[in-house]
């Protein structure tokens, strides 16, 4: 059955499509022109300023007030830094230097950043409340996992990245801090009273509120009590309801990739979990990053069969489109504010960061170790670690799994270890090997990821970046004096 083109054209207004490569397809340019509302890019968009501003020229081409979205947190997730690691610590790090002025500071120039290269939505910051230790997705995302602490730099990180005209989006409503698995690959369930969640996990969405953030983005976690059987992205009582009634937004609702398992499995297909969005609430749907022109064209052809079927309510999606369309306006009438370019401000954000525990004098000319850690899909491959930064130390990979305290003490020889890891207390055999290590000779732990109370028996230091961005790795290199 032919799309009625009046009604394709108001379901691409709330489309963000993706596609792969340094280049725009035609297509992604003739859909900006046919109103799509416009592209997420990812780390396969980018190598270079350069070549990043010379992509969102052509992409505005098509259309001048296109919306180009990028996941850049900072930290660990980062998109402009996906080949180096990013220059500014990320979440974890500013909420344990716990200055909001440091916090806006940072988001400010990653702000301005983003507007150098053509971008005007920030699909960030992250707001979540971190209280799941074990949290797989989440984790240094997080400003950490106090409500207040967390809102204060939420209302920071918002203001910082707004001031530099590029519209901010606080994530994932309506929390996804208490989970324990990845709603990439399932739907997480968060089975808490709503009670708990306003008093945990809503205060810095309410922040991010009231500092004037210009979107919110829906999480595929399911709260029982809340969006019933369903994630909060196809729930009205959570978007409509919640967000919109008792917080009192008025920006735009943008979706989680509806690519990810927690959407598209939950309502059988893309497409479908784009109709059921729409009709919780939600104006702008980020499609992901496996991205076509075939799959555009059906999620937009499902849209408007829903409008005529009864599935979703003209209105509903003409309000959407409303939204999605003032989004993109604020973009192109906002005046940035005053930004003086600081070089040196992620490294002191990281050094502020950064607890060094113990004595580091006795790790001289160490034997730098790094334990291969997996990555989650919301980081992608991105480089960490010490490696870049050391002055004639020797640096080596292994896998925790397989490798005994016998092979590398061999390999040491008579030098220190440092052992450098991220979330290594969650590893039993990492904590094994690091204790028999302490034990045989002087021995350091670098801690990357989210941290814990557990500290190895032996160890002479003990350092917690609260991270793994560039800066981070740079800074504990310097605290250890191996920096080149």
């Amino acid at each position: 059955m032919a799309i009625d083109p009046a009604l394709r054209q108001l379901a691409l207004h709330t489309l963000l499509a993706a596609f792969p490569g340094g280049t725009a397809p035609r297509w992604a340019g003739d859909l900006l022109a046919d109103g799509l509302a416009g592209h997420t890019l990812f780390g396969t968009n980018v190598a270079d300023p350069e070549q990043l501003a010379r992509l969102t020229a052509e992409l505005r081409s098509a259309r001048t007030d296109a919306l180009i979205a990028i996941d850049e947190e900072g930290g660990d997730v980062t998109r402009l830094g996906h080949r180096t690691g990013s220059p500014y610590p990320g979440n974890a790090a500013l909420g344990a230097a716990d200055d909001e002025e440091l916090t806006h500071r940072v988001h400010a120039a990653i702000g301005a950043d983003l507007a150098a290269a053509g971008i005007n939505l920030d699909l960030a910051p992250t707001v979540d409340v971190n209280t799941a230790d074990d949290n797989p997705i989440i984790g240094t995302r997080s400003f950490g996992a106090d409500p207040e602490l967390v809102a204060r730099h939420t209302r920071a990180a918002v203001t910082g990245l707004q001031s530099a005209g590029v519209a901010a989006c606080a994530k994932h409503f309506p929390g996804h801090g208490a989970t324990v698995t990845d709603s990439h690959l399932e739907l997480p369930t968060v089975d808490v009273p709503l009670a708990l969640l306003r008093t945990r996990d809503l205060p810095p969405f309410a922040a991010a509120v009231q500092a004037g953030v210009q979107a919110v983005m829906s999480a595929h976690i399911r709260v029982p009590e809340l969006t019933g059987d369903g994630p909060a992205t196809f729930s009205r009582a959570a978007l409509t309801g919640l967000l919109r009634g008792e917080l009192g937004f008025r920006g735009a609702i943008v979706t989680d990739a509806l690519e990810m398992r927690g959407a598209a499995a939950s309502a059988g297909s893309i497409p479908r979990a784009a109709v059921a969005a729409l009709a919780a609430g939600a104006d702008l749907l980020c499609i992901g990053a496996d991205v076509d022109l075939p799959l555009v064209e059906a999620v937009a052809a499902e849209i408007a069969a829903a409008t005529v079927d009864g599935r979703l309510a003209l209105s509903r999606l003409e309000e959407a489109a409303a939204r999605t369309a003032a989004l993109a306006a604020w973009t192109t009438t906002g005046t940035p504010g005053p930004f003086t370019p600081d070089t040196e401000l992620g490294l002191a954000a990281a050094r502020r960061a950064m607890t060094v525990e113990g004595d580091v004098t006795a790790l001289r000319s160490p034997l730098v170790v790094r334990f291969g850690a997996g990555h989650s899909i919301a980081e992608g491959r991105v480089p960490w670690g010490l490696a870049p930064h050391l002055d004639g130390v020797e640096h080596i990979e292994v896998a925790v799994e397989g490798t005994t305290p016998e092979e590398l003490a061999g390999y040491a020889g008579d030098r220190p270890v440092v052992l450098v890891g991220r979330r290594l207390h969650e590893s039993a055999a990492a904590r094994t090997l690091i204790e028999k290590l302490a034990a045989d000779r002087p021995a350091g732990v670098v801690e990357m990821g989210w941290p814990s109370s557990w500290r190895p028996a032996g160890v002479r230091a003990f350092v917690i970046t609260h991270g793994a961005s560039r800066a981070s790795g740079r800074v504990a290199a310097e605290a250890l004096g191996l920096t080149r």
